[in-house]
């Protein structure tokens, strides 16, 4: 698969996951609401970065970590991605990781916060990137 194609694939994961995200709120499931916007973002992030050129390996999805520190490393530090989207994408790995593991639940405040950031998210990294 062309890297253009995985970028392409990549939005339309982040697509169905904010769906999936906003569906799952509406059903009361919070938790599993965080999760899908968490991945909403992470899809839209490695999309951006197999975008815009970045030295990245295409695989660079394999770890959580590893994706955020080179779109921090590569998209924010220098620009064109803001602090903001950054903050937004580390604050959405926190709340999945209490969804997911820590045996607490998200309050529906957050969730609803966390799904809304996703859009916003996705659509920034679409319209910054998507368009090329």
């Amino acid at each position: 698969m062309s890297q253009q194609l995985t970028q392409l694939a990549l939005m339309l994961k982040a697509d169905q996951a904010c769906s999936s995200a906003r569906a799952l709120l509406e059903l009361g499931d919070v938790d599993g609401a965080c999760n899908r916007a968490y991945y909403a973002m992470f899809d839209a992030a490695r999309a951006a970065l197999l975008a815009s050129g970045a030295p990245v390996r295409p695989d660079i999805g394999k770890t959580h970590s590893g994706l955020i520190n080179a779109f921090s490393d590569h998209l924010i530090k220098n620009g064109p991605v803001t602090r903001e989207m950054g903050r937004l994408l580390k604050r959405a790995e926190e709340i999945r990781l209490v969804a997911d593991y820590r045996g607490d639940s998200v309050e529906l405040g957050d969730a609803r916060e966390m799904v809304e950031q996703s859009q916003t998210f996705v659509a920034a990294m679409r319209a910054g990137f998507m368009a090329r």
